[in-house]
């Protein structure tokens, strides 16, 4: 399964760091099932109002000359890629974190007979176009409760149902899982000036665990 990182930091700061830690952490991590997030990886940061974005199909660990060459920025997200089936590896349009005018989303989980017919390739985009629909009539925090609702009501299965939204002022992101609590539940940092909500713990923060079922904003 995906891992992801969204940060907000009170002044610009170099992402080198977190990403050293963050990528230390995707080629740690295994899933429940064994699975690693070794299909690329994506970085999108905001500067001068703008969202901007970097996409790759190397391991994030294997990509790391890259990080000293991002910009300072107060607000950033990161997402480490496990593809779900082998026809969908080596697209780098498939790479999170997606973005629009206004925001930057990523994604993980695992979600089984989905019944909505909706644009997109792959589930995580997909899950972006639904919820770019309603982020057109309502605010985040509503947009976000609306899409994932609608998602369990029209899946057979749901292990997991983890959005991370970045927009120009704020984190967010929602939890929601059934199964493997310790793989899928959020973790988040919020006692410094950088806040941090993240897929697991990285080096250099003090992290709690979102329960499932809950919407966080930083």
């Amino acid at each position: 399964m995906c891992r992801f990182l969204l940060a907000k930091s009170k002044q610009p700061i170099s992402p080198k760091k977190i990403l050293n830690s963050f990528a230390k952490m995707a080629q740690k991590s295994k899933a429940f099932d064994g699975d690693w997030q070794g299909d690329g990886w994506g970085f999108s940061w905001l500067e001068n109002n703008k969202w901007q974005q970097y996409q790759s199909l190397k391991p994030i660990w294997k990509d790391i000359g890259q990080f000293s060459k991002f910009p300072k920025s107060n607000i950033f997200s990161v997402h480490a890629r496990s593809a779900s089936f082998p026809e969908h590896k080596n697209n780098i349009e498939y790479n999170q974190p997606y973005i629009n005018e206004s925001y930057s989303y990523v994604f993980n989980g695992l979600l089984r007979g989905v019944t909505l017919s909706l644009p997109g390739d792959i589930g995580a985009q997909k899950i972006w176009s639904l919820l770019n629909g309603y982020l057109k009539n309502i605010n985040l925090t509503q947009a976000l409760y609306k899409t994932t609702d609608i998602l369990k009501k029209n899946s057979k299965n749901i292990q997991a149902l983890n959005i991370g939204i970045a927009g120009k002022n704020t984190i967010s992101a929602y939890c929601h899982y059934t199964k493997h609590p310790d793989y899928y539940s959020l973790k988040y940092s919020d006692n410094s000036d950088v806040k941090i909500i993240c897929s697991e713990v990285i080096d250099g923060f003090s992290f709690l665990s979102l329960p499932t079922n809950s919407l966080i904003t930083l």
